[in-house]
């Protein structure tokens, strides 16, 4: 390698490196900002210009969030149902792409066109359908309300069978077979193994979008002991004198369980991806 080249790789690499440092500050931005508002008066949020450090504000944000909302009621309902959400979501998802991957029947890919197809349907038309069903059901302001329904989405099933048809070859289970497993063994012990990383994309997007769920929370829940994080963040902003700095310090607590279940499924993903790599 002569002088020149190994300058410019090193140029290159420099340059790789300072956009990716300068992408990370900018997403990382928001978050700090967010934690720094958590700890100032509500005269501080608004001062000009702004405060980029913490304050001393952070206890009389803290009890005055849980004199408005029992918040970490709220932050307990929504990791119950979005943990709910995933868990069913991701075995009913799998279950059914695997099905449609490995078996062959009459009507097969009419009943998987017809799946799809429900994708294009907007979600605010189920919006009162859902509702009359849930309270026929008597399930106004129970958390089984907001993850029930989504057990088996069309986009998880889809997303499932495209994972499943490129990485697991069929020959494995044809040796579980010989080996004397049944079909459900096979599923469990064979497939959803070796399926971890599209589990964990789909855990993911499964997880955060639960979370994240307002609409639902808003029609169905009437009680604050019953509301999400969404819910009882809104709840605190009035019509005046919102206390803003309650609401940062609320959202900086509703953001963490987001930020760990994001951090665990990209693990899950690298890992799983790693794992592919070598047995390939």
């Amino acid at each position: 390698m002569t002088m020149g080249s190994a300058f410019k790789q090193k140029t290159q690499k420099t340059l790789l490196y300072a956009v990716l440092t300068l992408g990370l500050i900018i997403t990382a931005f928001p978050f700090y900002w967010m934690f720094v508002l958590a700890t100032l008066s509500r005269g501080e949020i608004f001062s000009f210009p702004p405060k980029l450090w913490f304050g001393d504000n952070l206890v009389t944000n803290y009890n005055n969030l849980l004199s408005f909302v029992p918040f970490f009621r709220n932050i307990w309902n929504s990791i119950y149902i979005a943990s709910m959400a995933t868990v069913t979501t991701l075995f009913f998802c799998s279950l059914a792409a695997y099905g449609f991957t490995f078996y062959n029947f009459k009507g097969k890919e009419f009943l998987f066109g017809m799946m799809l197809s429900t994708m294009m349907i907007p979600g605010v038309l189920n919006t009162i359908p859902w509702f009359i069903m849930m309270r026929k059901f008597g399930w106004v302001n129970q958390p089984r309300a907001l993850y029930v329904g989504g057990m088996a989405s069309a986009f998880g099933i889809f997303l499932m069978r495209q994972y499943m048809e490129g990485a697991i070859p069929r020959e494995l289970q044809d040796a579980a077979r010989i080996d004397g497993c049944g079909e459900f063994e096979i599923y469990w012990r064979v497939v959803l193994p070796l399926a971890g990383p599209g589990l964990g994309a789909l855990g993911m997007v499964t997880f955060i979008g639960s979370w994240n769920d307002f609409m639902g929370a808003l029609i169905i829940m009437k009680e604050r002991t019953t509301y999400t994080v969404p819910l009882a963040l809104r709840s605190l902003q009035g019509a005046i004198n919102t206390d803003y700095g309650a609401v940062m310090f609320g959202t900086a607590l509703g953001v963490l369980p987001i930020l760990i279940a994001f951090l665990l499924a990209s693990q899950q993903i690298i890992s799983g991806l790693t794992a592919g790599a070598i047995k390939g």
